[in-house]
């Protein structure tokens, strides 16, 4: 069974630091594109970083450049999220996703076939 599990996530003070991961279980990651999406209610699913199979290419929205960092050892079968300098417009429930797609970066959600469970990350004081 093809799954991604995620940790990381919690509470942090804006201007916080956390780190997410999202380890694959059930296959490699070698051939897989991979993209960090969050979800805050009330709001569609946004994505915020994206990595393709190599990491060689890498995407991040504008609100989050020069504050996260995505990043993946393939041969952990682990890809990360780093979120530094983090605002409390950042809060909400951050998923990882997976597509079979070598050498490209995919950003629709709706491409997406594999999720992890989510993880909730909240910043406040």
């Amino acid at each position: 069974q093809l799954q991604l599990v995620q940790s990381g996530g919690g509470l942090v003070q804006p201007g916080g630091s956390l780190r997410l991961s999202c380890a694959a279980s059930g296959f490699t990651l070698d051939d897989y594109a991979i993209g960090w999406f969050r979800q805050v209610p009330g709001k569609e699913r946004e994505g915020v970083s994206y990595i393709s199979s190599s990491g060689a290419s890498i995407y991040n929205r504008d609100s989050v450049k020069g504050r996260f960092t995505i990043s993946r050892d393939n041969a952990k079968n682990t890809v990360w999220l780093q979120m530094n300098s983090l605002k409390p417009e950042d809060t909400g429930i951050y998923y990882c996703a997976a597509v079979r797609r070598r050498a490209e970066l995919v950003f629709p959600a709706g491409e997406y076939d594999t999720w992890g469970q989510g993880t909730q990350v909240t910043v406040s004081s």
